[in-house]
């Protein structure tokens, strides 16, 4: 059975923010990570400025339950709008349910991301269903994280 949690997006202050939901909660990043250290991509250059931004961060709030989050960058930042800056995250148990998921609620939906291998070692994509609701969807292959720790 597939697990959900929230994501955050922000505007440039997302360690900010999750330095103050971790001085709430506790706990530890398992992983925080900005936009410079991303493997480069042809064509997709990121700017100076965005570099230090959060790439991605994730913070375990309960035994079942992670925060995550990013900031916005690049072409993306143009279209942050607080309050609808969040993302239900569905983490599937196999690449097969992954699938599953990401076709049946994006159906008559926008894809921002079909499902792919990312850098990260993960199987991931993003939508926005029908109703407005942004979506990503994530496999971690166990194969794969081994590689990416």
């Amino acid at each position: 059975m597939a697990s959900v949690n929230v994501y955050l997006t922000f505007n440039g202050n997302c360690k900010e923010a999750f330095d103050f939901y971790k001085s709430v909660f506790g706990g530890e990043y398992p992983y925080i990570g900005t936009f410079g250290e991303m493997p480069p991509a042809e064509g997709n250059e990121i700017p100076e400025e965005d570099k230090n931004k959060i790439m991605h961060v994730s913070l375990p709030i309960s035994k079942e339950t992670v925060l995550m989050g990013s900031d916005t960058a690049c072409e993306y930042a143009s279209h942050f709008q607080a309050g609808n800056n969040f993302s239900i995250s569905i983490n599937a148990e196999s690449k097969e349910e992954a699938d599953k998921l990401f076709g049946g609620l994006s159906a008559d939906g926008q894809v921002t991301m079909p499902m792919a291998d990312t850098f990260w070692g993960a199987y991931f994509g993003m939508f926005t269903d029908k109703f407005g609701i942004n979506w990503m969807v994530n496999y971690d292959d166990p194969a794969k994280m081994q590689q990416h720790p």
